[in-house]
């Protein structure tokens, strides 16, 4: 039980600081977004596989991380933020628009998701599968690969 208290704390903190660090477009800023979906999303993966068990609070406080996050993560792309960064595809700028509707269908999947929690392993199993799909839609169209 202290466990699922510690998880269920640990993400809501990183909700939390997230709100701290401002929109500011820095490498920093962008970084720590994704290191919070990235965190939420294997929270969400390792009840799917098994790993670790189903746990509702931690679903709900995985989901709503995802919503927020990427919901907020196109202000770290406007007009004053740093266009340098070798990791980011200037593509994002030229399709701001679909980009953030990339980002607006993260949330809102993530959102209904919350509204109809998942129930079980295999529900959450089929809502990453989702999240996931929409994760890789905007990383195909806007990550720069890494060789």
């Amino acid at each position: 039980m202290k466990w699922k208290a510690i998880v269920a704390a640990t993400v809501f903190a990183g909700v939390a600081f997230g709100s701290v660090i401002a929109a500011d477009g820095t490498h920093d800023s962008r970084i720590a977004v994704m290191k919070k979906v990235g965190g939420a999303a294997g929270a969400l993966g390792a009840i799917a596989k098994g790993s670790k068990p189903y746990d509702a609070e931690v679903v709900k406080a995985a989901l709503q991380t995802i919503a927020e996050n990427a919901k907020a993560f196109p202000e770290h792309f406007g007009p004053n933020s740093d266009k340098t960064d070798a990791e980011v595809n200037p593509k994002i700028w030229d399709n701001f628009d679909d980009f953030k509707a990339k980002a607006a269908k993260l949330s809102d999947n993530a959102e209904v998701a919350l509204a109809q929690l998942p129930a079980d392993q295999a529900g959450v199993g089929a809502t990453l599968k989702t999240l996931g799909s929409d994760c890789g839609a905007c990383h195909q169209a806007y990550r720069i690969k890494k060789d």
